[in-house]
């Protein structure tokens, strides 16, 4: 298994992480259709409020460059512009195993 992942950082502007996190649910919703995309993880740090991470995982960089182009991604991307103040790829990785916590965990 060679699976393309991502692991980023935004920053956004303070106050705003609960409408920044709602922005990347949806676009985890927006993915499940997408077969390339096995892991979209939204995740928030209690030290830092001004920041939200996402873990993905895609069947290959192609996949997750092709989801960027989408209408749906296009326009996720516009609504979070606004309270965006930073982004940071942490890292880029390469996926070789491991387990994926289900959809309905919350």
């Amino acid at each position: 298994m060679n699976k393309f992942s991502l692991f980023e950082k935004f920053t956004i502007q303070e106050g705003e992480r609960d409408k920044m996190v709602d922005i990347l649910l949806e676009a985890a919703e927006s993915m499940k259709n997408l077969d390339e995309c096995e892991i979209y993880f939204v995740n928030v740090s209690e030290s830092e409020p001004n920041c939200v991470y996402v873990y993905e995982v895609w069947s290959n960089d192609n996949a997750h460059q092709a989801s960027l182009t989408l209408e749906a991604t296009q326009t996720l991307i516009k609504s979070a512009k606004s309270i965006i103040t930073g982004m940071e790829r942490i890292s880029t990785l390469k996926t070789k195993g491991g387990k994926c916590i289900p959809s309905n965990f919350n």
